[in-house]
């Protein structure tokens, strides 16, 4: 009598658990095209000011590498979060320099607009 019912539980668990997987599989579909909309969506407009450029750059890199450092001490979501902040961070720096010797004092002129 106990294999009987025990028997019957399996499918009703096995089935439970395919419907999980199915909506986890819907889940993450729909987190990807929104993730690939947005992505998509950011490289309509002008072109982006060297300052910009290098703090998405500088974020975009500090995120994977304190995901790599935060995965090896076990934390990597926080990592990435720290790595992403610094990375942004520095990027702005450099970014900025970018910007001012390009429009302050490199291609376009002797400070902003002004040809002596």
């Amino acid at each position: 009598m106990a294999t009987a019912k025990n028997s019957a539980r399996v499918p009703a668990v096995m089935g439970s658990t395919r419907s999980r997987g199915r909506k986890l599989r819907r889940r993450g579909a729909a987190a990807l095209a929104l993730i690939a909309t947005i992505a998509l969506g950011g490289c309509y407009g002008p072109p982006l000011s060297p300052r910009a450029e290098g703090t998405l750059i500088g974020g975009a890199a500090g995120v994977g590498g304190g995901a790599l450092v935060g995965s090896a001490v076990g934390s990597p979501l926080a990592g990435a979060a720290i790595g992403g902040l610094g990375g942004a961070g520095l990027g702005y720096l450099i970014g900025n320099e970018w910007q001012h010797r390009d429009y302050g004092y490199g291609r376009y002129g002797y400070g902003y607009g002004h040809y002596y």
